[in-house]
């Protein structure tokens, strides 16, 4: 999964199916090599099988979170290695935000939760960008590079049939209802994303999405003071990189366009942002 090994050990025979359709595209591993995060998921006791159906998530034999309902194993899986990922990869800098890619450019877009950050991105990555990421913007602190590390796309409740109407070609996978986060279903990424997750993207702009229901759209230039605490408060490990990070964003601040994006018409937002990127080539 991009510059990450994970191993994953599942003897839980219903997930097995949806893991194979979703994950067809990535690059299976020999047993020898070098793995970062060994995760694993099934029942924690089998007895416990016909009592109360729960899986355990695990990484590196150690159980972060309480067991959760069988019935949302795979959302439990996925959570998990973003989980492990964010806490454990801070020979990078970490953003929390969506990530596409055309000619060689990324567009960020940093987000909080329920802004519409991954309806607005697996949109886009169904009308012609590469998807570098939903979750990650990996900055690469030698350079300040986006590295892609392009895993499945969480969509949540109303989000599922709004994607299935806008990109019927896009592989939804299974719906889970009454997750934490309510109904949760998974996007595959374009088998053209994960072919070319070693290609990394140079940051061209910063956009910082928010959909508002029946809002006209508005894209709008950012003030870069703004635009800076925004990125710095939006990094997973800002505080634990301190001046590295404070160069990166204030690297990747000045010498990307930053907007704010207000959407409620997932078409308009694409047309907007199409606009916005091409006008860039002349």
């Amino acid at each position: 999964m991009g510059p990450f090994a994970v191993r994953l050990r599942v003897p839980f025979a219903p997930l097995v199916d949806s893991l194979h359709l979703l994950y067809a595209d990535y690059p299976i591993l020999e047993d020898e090599a070098l793995v970062d995060l060994h995760v694993g998921l099934g029942p924690p006791n089998p007895l416990r099988r016909r009592v109360k159906p729960i899986v355990r998530f695990t990484i590196d034999a150690r159980a972060p979170f309480p067991d959760s309902p069988a019935a949302h194993a795979l959302p439990t899986l996925e959570w998990g290695i973003n989980w492990g990922i964010a806490t454990r990869a801070n020979h990078l800098l970490m953003l929390h935000c969506a990530a596409i890619e055309r000619d060689g450019q990324a567009v960020l877009f940093p987000a909080w939760p329920g802004h519409g950050k991954s309806t607005l991105c697996t949109a886009l990555v169904h009308s012609g960008w590469r998807l570098l990421s939903d979750e990650f913007g990996l900055v690469r602190p030698e350079d300040g590079a986006i590295l892609p590390i392009p895993r499945l796309i969480p969509l949540k409740n109303e989000s599922i049939e709004v994607i299935r109407s806008f990109a019927p070609e896009a592989y939804i996978g299974p719906s889970f209802y009454g997750t934490r986060k309510g109904t949760v279903a998974h996007v595959r990424p374009p088998a053209e994303s994960v072919e070319r997750q070693g290609e990394v993207a140079r940051p061209g702009w910063l956009v910082f999405p928010r959909w508002v229901k029946d809002a006209p759209l508005t894209l709008e230039p950012m003030p870069k003071a703004q635009s800076f605490l925004m990125v710095a408060t939006n990094a997973f490990n800002y505080p634990v990189l301190g001046e590295t990070a404070f160069r990166l964003v204030g690297d990747m601040v000045r010498t990307c366009e930053c907007f704010s994006l207000t959407y409620s018409d997932l078409d308009e937002a694409v047309t907007a942002l199409d606009r916005l990127t091409r006008g860039a080539h002349g």
